[in-house]
């Protein structure tokens, strides 16, 4: 199998590092990376949105963003934003948006992890399938996105985009931001895709 594009091996990468840092802080290594990051300002929101994540990372502390991160996605009941489907879909955890999905990532052929504390409706756990679909180049990536994300992911990320750690919150926007592209983006790919007909 040829390798990735570019395009879609940058769009996989962005789903995996916004899965990784929905789930956890970053470490030293990770938050170090990211401040070094050289974003090139091409004028649109997304450079942007990079742009400021990149200077947020460098004056943040892995000791801040580990107490941020819990204040903000975790919470000794909830954090400041809950980051799961049915939640955002319902209006209460583990409800029909967690159902159906659990039936979409069974017929996919994914499984729940055994370490796994969440719910497969985590935006992150999201992200994660996104990545392999992109990478495993299935024709279910588009219907998946439409589905699962786009009724409700960058609602979520723009209310994260709203806390007072400015980390957390530029993550928030550039997720919302990228969540945002890739649905016009399937969007308009599926309206360029001929109209098949078949023959009875």
């Amino acid at each position: 199998m040829n390798e990735l594009n570019e395009r879609d091996a940058l769009r996989a990468d962005v789903y995996r590092l916004l899965a990784r840092l929905l789930r956890e802080a970053p470490d030293a290594s990770l938050l170090e990376w990211l401040a070094g990051l050289e974003v090139e300002q091409d004028g649109t929101l997304l450079a942007e949105r990079w742009a400021s994540l990149v200077a947020a990372a460098g004056e943040a502390s892995v000791e801040s963003l580990e107490r941020a991160h819990f204040r903000h996605l975790v919470g000794v009941v909830q954090g400041d934003i809950t980051p799961y489907a049915s939640w955002y879909r319902n209006g209460e955890l583990m409800d029909a948006a967690l159902v159906d999905l659990r039936h979409d990532l069974k017929v996919l052929g994914f499984q729940r992890a055994e370490h796994s504390r969440d719910p497969e409706d985590h935006l992150a756990a999201l992200a994660e399938v996104m990545a392999m679909l992109i990478e495993g180049r299935s024709p279910e990536e588009a219907r998946f996105h439409m589905t699962h994300l786009a009724p409700w992911a960058a609602d979520c990320l723009a209310d994260l985009g709203r806390v007072e750690t400015p980390f957390h919150a530029h993550l928030g926007r550039l997720g919302q931001a990228f969540m945002e592209q890739e649905y016009r983006r399937l969007e308009a790919e599926a309206q360029q895709d001929p109209v098949r007909i078949v023959e009875p």
